[in-house]
């Protein structure tokens, strides 16, 4: 039997009434159960304690309830404390591929999350260093691309002990979660999640080079033009010509908190399912 959750957090999709009333039912279902429960602003639902993504990285939390599309999981997995698991509920979402549950099914998945009925799914995350910077934690994807439309940079990738050279407009380095994203969406294989790996995917180089799938080591990547560094394609930066970008795994797994297992989930959502897998 898996510990008795005493406190939670819920965090939501920003500016949906779909989402903030899903939170609510939680919230409520939670509370009857004497569970504390903060809600993560700007987010306010009655009974919880309002708290914003600072004061949250302070507080124990047993479970994080992240209540939207994937988009919301991969921003919550950046504001969550430590390695707290985190539930995932698709509200709105196009195909909540990291979540466990819908919105129709809330009930039956906090009551199984009550009864302990429940295990932790840990995921690779990787982060970004550029300098004395330290960019935030990504679970699916870091990519590099080119700032200036107009000139295609010489990309240096080093790694394993080898270094390859190529005119491109970038890569992106995904996880195995990160496989359904912006790497399948130029080529990329899906892979299991639990499986410990990087895919480097190279846009539109001028050789041709294959996407590569390699050990989690430290991975080099250095441009000779300015570049932008994005996270989870979310968070954009900034980094200067002909400075390193050191990519590594971080230090905290995310965890997912699970109730069914699954062989591979994402054929499922990506509309695979029917073809016997």
């Amino acid at each position: 039997m898996a510990p008795r959750i005493k406190s939670a957090a819920i965090i939501t999709k920003i500016g949906s009434s779909e989402a903030e009333a899903a939170a609510s039912r939680v919230a409520k279902l939670l509370d009857a159960s004497k569970v504390k429960v903060y809600s993560v602003l700007p987010l306010k639902v009655g009974g919880t304690t309002s708290v914003d993504q600072q004061e949250l990285k302070g507080v124990k939390i047993d479970i994080v309830f992240a209540i939207g599309g994937d988009g919301t999981t991969l921003r919550a997995f950046r504001t969550i404390p430590g390695k707290a698991p985190l539930f995932s509920i698709n509200s709105g979402g196009h195909r909540g591929i990291l979540s466990e549950a819908d919105t129709d099914a809330i009930d039956e998945a906090v009551g199984t999350i009550l009864a302990g009925k429940y295990f932790y799914d840990s995921r690779t995350r990787i982060q970004a260093f550029s300098g004395r910077t330290a960019f935030p934690p990504a679970l699916n994807d870091i990519l590099v691309t080119r700032v200036s439309l107009t000139r295609t940079p010489l990309v240096s990738i080093r790694l394993m002990g080898d270094e390859i050279k190529q005119r491109m407009d970038g890569i992106v380095v995904s996880t195995p979660t990160g496989s359904t994203g912006h790497s399948f969406s130029i080529g990329g294989p899906v892979l299991h999640e639990g499986m410990s790996c990087l895919i480097l995917s190279p846009i539109a180089s001028v050789n041709r080079m294959p996407q590569l799938v390699i050990p989690v080591e430290e991975i080099t990547i250095q441009s000779t033009y300015e570049s932008h560094l994005i996270i989870d394609g979310q968070e954009t930066f900034k980094v200067e010509a002909d400075e390193p970008i050191k990519i590594s795994r971080y230090a905290d797994d995310a965890t997912f908190l699970r109730l069914q297992k699954k062989g591979m989930r994402q054929l499922a959502k990506l509309g695979f399912s029917k073809l016997g897998f």
